[in-house]
């Protein structure tokens, strides 16, 4: 039995890369029942969903055939909702589009998730993650003076402002469509989630505390309180003491006892500073410091990596991941009380329930066994 808030909601995925099945992953990690279509092994690219796959039923079709598009509109027809990233029109011109649709099922909620979005004049227009952060304004944010901003590769763009405003925009939607009894296009668009992401920042410049020069910006990696600073041994802790009482405990533990903590945002001060931070954390190997400064009110943590990441003490007291398959995968979030949620388990192999869904579908069984083929020609399927 499936367990979780979204338990009893059956959604179709098609499949693609990164925000998508993102979305698709946080649905059947709240209990949904998502099944993913995905394309035959020579169309696929990137390995496709991978391991956001997980908790989700597997069927292979080729929508350049007819059948498999008549099966497909019979699966979404039975489904609450639909998830599709492909460019504007593409849907469209299969014969999917949302208007095709509405008339037999009223209630379906079709998400889709772009990067530009919709409409627009680049709505049609190639592009990726670091391509809307930029025309957000996000990526910005990361300058260091002197130097090209840069950002975490699909964490901004294609994970949260894409996937996550995604599985938002479904959860509101179909939670409209119950009461309403009229299902919606989700227009979820990267760009549109990074500008989101924004607001606090937007917030903070339209009250004149977000300087735009990055030499004056604490955020902007020029402060010797709130940045990255390499250790002895070549790793790097993170700094984060932005109010005053933090900043006070930071300079004390670091023993620099000339600096008066009522100076702290005078950037004109902050270059010296830096560097004496800088020496200062070179003396001694990153896990020596976090001993000494991670719990503290100084506000540091250790930079680590993605395998060391599950093993610090922290995430092992919340069991925030678990192995699967030999590979760490971050347990679902956020948590319930009472709900639950489902527990990460290998993702289908591609095409992997494909006999069990079309047997569910009014198809003809010379139908069902030409769409199975395949998924037969799929490596491992």
């Amino acid at each position: 039995m499936a367990t979780g808030p979204l338990a009893g909601v059956r959604i179709i995925e098609l499949a693609g890369i990164g925000p998508c099945p993102f979305a698709g992953m946080l649905l059947a990690d709240m209990g949904a029942e998502v099944i993913v279509v995905e394309r035959p092994a020579a169309q696929r690219s990137l390995g496709g969903g991978g391991a956001m796959n997980r908790g989700k039923r597997s069927l292979v079709l080729d929508l350049k055939k007819p059948e498999a598009r008549q099966a497909l509109r019979q699966l979404v027809l039975g489904a609450d909702g639909l998830l599709e990233g492909y460019r504007p029109g593409v849907m469209e011109r299969l014969g999917l589009g949302p208007e095709t649709l509405v008339d037999a099922h009223p209630r379906l909620v079709y998400g889709r998730v772009t990067g530009w979005g919709q409409t627009g004049p680049l709505a049609h227009a190639a592009g990726h993650d670091i391509n809307y952060v930029a025309l957000s304004g996000l990526l910005s944010l990361s300058q260091r003076p002197g130097q090209a901003p840069t950002l975490p590769a699909t964490v901004v763009g294609d994970m949260a402002s894409g996937g996550l405003l995604m599985a938002f925009g479904m959860v509101c939607a179909l939670l409209e469509a119950r009461s309403s009894g009229h299902g919606q296009v989700v227009d979820a668009a990267m760009l549109d989630g990074a500008n989101l992401l924004g607001s606090l920042v937007r917030s903070l410049a339209s009250q004149g505390h977000w300087p735009e020069a990055p030499q004056e910006n604490f955020f902007l990696h020029s402060s010797p309180f709130y940045d990255s600073f390499e250790c002895a041994d070549g790793r790097f802790l993170s700094l984060g003491a932005i109010e005053p009482v933090f900043y006070r405990d930071l300079l004390q533990r670091l023993e620099i006892a000339d600096e008066e903590p009522a100076r702290q945002m005078d950037s004109a001060r902050w270059p010296a500073l830096r560097e004496l931070v800088a020496r200062r954390l070179k003396e001694k190997p990153r896990d020596a410091w976090v001993t000494l400064l991670e719990g503290t009110e100084a506000c540091v943590a250790g930079v680590l990596s993605l395998e060391e990441a599950p093993l610090h003490p922290h995430q092992q007291a919340r069991q925030a991941f678990m192995k699967v398959d030999g590979h760490w995968q971050a347990q679902p979030a956020p948590r319930f009380s009472r709900s639950g949620t489902r527990t990460p388990g290998p993702a289908p192999q591609p095409g992997a329930q494909g006999a069990e869904i079309l047997a569910g579908l009014d198809l003809s069984d010379d139908v069902r066994a030409l769409l199975l083929k395949d998924t037969a020609a799929t490596p491992g399927g």
